[in-house]
């Protein structure tokens, strides 16, 4: 940024009264003094200087957000941008939150969670909003992010809005643990908790990145921190999404609304089986 011409002359004034040749041959107080007149005669020319290269600096920004194409983690973060029940400022890929308090434009921004991917020439970009949990945006919701989205695009670029309930979850466990912590219902025998592999199951489901790989090895290595789980075995995994029927996860699962929860209470099933101590 440019500084002023005054602060440039001071600068070179400061810098002359400092140097052993300059200073004893500038003494003169007087604004109108020759050195005095000289250093305002370069300051102003230096001024004009810094000014012209902000304004080139402005320009060649400019042309780079014009011409630059955007990656796929600058539309995802422009989507968790979109300020619900806001126009865009004119010509422009942002709001103007003018007048408007800290408060009202975090309660506009209800996507709080975007992947986009690239397939067959288009960007598919799966968003998702937060109550007490992920949920899907409501149709208005969606409707405007659309609108917003079509906008804020590149010129050519194809796009698909998504935003879903969760796939769909059922999951059966054998978990082998020690007597000595749990009881036969899975319960903590100091009562602290009640459902500690449950809630295990679940905290798991919901730490999952957005649009991240479901891993049943990391499931597993989640369900071997619980004090008292000896063996966690995951015995049946089954996924479904949209229309779809189940199907079986082996391996990996990469869930199609970018998260997956269970629908009913049943969709976790978990036998406890007593495990001695394992030598």
């Amino acid at each position: 940024m440019a500084r002023t011409i005054a602060e440039i002359q001071q600068a070179m004034i400061d810098a002359i009264q400092a140097d052993p040749v300059l200073a004893p041959v500038s003494t003169s107080t007087s604004l109108t003094a020759i050195w005095r007149l000289w250093t305002r005669i370069v300051a102003t020319a230096q001024y004009t200087v810094e000014v012209l290269f902000d304004t080139f600096k402005a320009e060649v920004n400019e042309l780079l957000a014009v011409l630059k194409p955007h990656s796929l983690r600058w539309y995802a973060n422009k989507a968790k941008q979109f300020q619900y029940g806001f126009n865009l400022a004119l010509d422009s890929d942002t709001y103007d939150n003018t007048g408007f308090t800290q408060d009202q434009i975090d309660a506009s921004m209800i996507v709080k969670y975007s992947a986009v991917t690239e397939a067959e020439g288009r960007l598919r970009i799966k968003v998702a909003t937060e109550n007490t949990d992920l949920a899907p945006l409501s149709s208005p919701q969606k409707d405007a992010f659309a609108e917003y989205m079509s906008r804020i695009k590149d010129a050519g670029v194809r796009i698909n809005i998504e935003s879903q309930v969760a796939d769909k979850l059922k999951l059966g466990l054998k978990i082998y643990y020690d007597p000595l912590i749990l009881d036969s219902a899975g319960s903590r025998i100091d009562g602290t908790e009640s459902e500690p592999v449950q809630k295990a199951v679940n905290s798991f489901l919901k730490n999952q990145p957005f649009n991240g790989v479901f891993v049943l090895a990391y499931l597993v290595d989640a369900l071997q921190k619980v004090e008292g789980v000896v063996i966690p075995h995951v015995e049946s995994c089954l996924t479904q999404y949209g229309a779809f029927p189940f199907v079986t996860v082996n391996v990996q699962y990469l869930p199609d609304a970018g998260y997956m929860r269970f629908e009913n209470t049943g969709d976790l099933t978990i036998e406890f089986i007593p495990q001695s101590q394992l030598q």
